[in-house]
């Protein structure tokens, strides 16, 4: 599998939603580009506007990763991700791939706090046997990087975009990164209530299109009856 930077932040996004909010999933076209733009728990921060992940959906779609649930009502038409099924996957190697998808390459140890509203690990050897098994496969989806100058420990990369290129950043960058991670992972309790804060406003903004659309729909009926009388 090779997928584009931005398919691959789509799908994480799908499968951590899926995994901490699973009543808000699958995900309208605000919401999944509410997710894929957040400014907490992501890197890099991303602005991708509708176009863009809509044209990376189609092309989702045709590689089988991504389905579109249709609604037979008024409401939008939402998104899900079938990554599981396409790779055999289990929900620790979802928890594990999807957090490498939307932050890039992490420890061992932080994967196992950055998964725990996704999966619950019992334990550091837990997180490490996914990762063993992720990297084991025919075809790797994670791999181990070098350890850099001033790291205590290695990092590791997901592999569903089939390039590391992205992930070998060089020290400067390295700094910038970890940075910004321990700048995330500090207020995490706050950071999940501006995630599902940001979800629920795209499903509002969703709402109201709709209730927008109906009623300029009812409108048009109103206006037709009413030219029917005149006749």
């Amino acid at each position: 599998m090779n997928l584009t930077p931005v398919q691959s932040r789509i799908v994480g996004c799908l499968i951590e939603k899926e995994m901490a909010t699973p009543d808000n999933y699958p995900l309208t076209m605000n919401a999944l580009l509410a997710a894929c733009n957040q400014t907490s728990n992501r890197n890099p921060v991303t602005r991708f506007d509708e176009a863009t992940v809509s044209n990376a959906l189609e092309n989702l779609r045709a590689a089988n990763v991504v389905r579109i649930v249709y609604s037979r009502s008024n409401r939008a038409d939402k998104f899900r991700h079938v990554l599981d099924e396409v790779l055999a996957l289990e929900p620790r190697h979802l928890a594990v791939l999807s957090v490498l998808m939307v932050r890039g390459p992490q420890t061992g140890s932080e994967l196992r706090t950055r998964t725990e509203r996704l999966h619950p690990f019992a334990n550091q050897e837990e997180v490490d046997e996914a990762l063993r098994e992720l990297a084991g496969r025919n075809e790797p989806l994670v791999a181990r990087l070098e350890r850099q100058p001033g790291q205590k420990e290695s990092r590791w990369a997901h592999m569903v975009g089939g390039d590391l290129s992205l992930a070998l950043a060089g020290p400067e960058d390295d700094r910038r990164q970890r940075h910004h991670d321990e700048d995330d992972s500090r207020p995490t309790a706050r950071t999940d209530r501006l995630g599902a804060l940001e979800d629920t406003v795209a499903e509002l903004r969703a709402d109201l299109d709709r209730l927008h659309a109906s009623h300029r729909k009812l409108v048009a009926r109103l206006g037709e009856s009413d030219d029917d009388l005149d006749v």
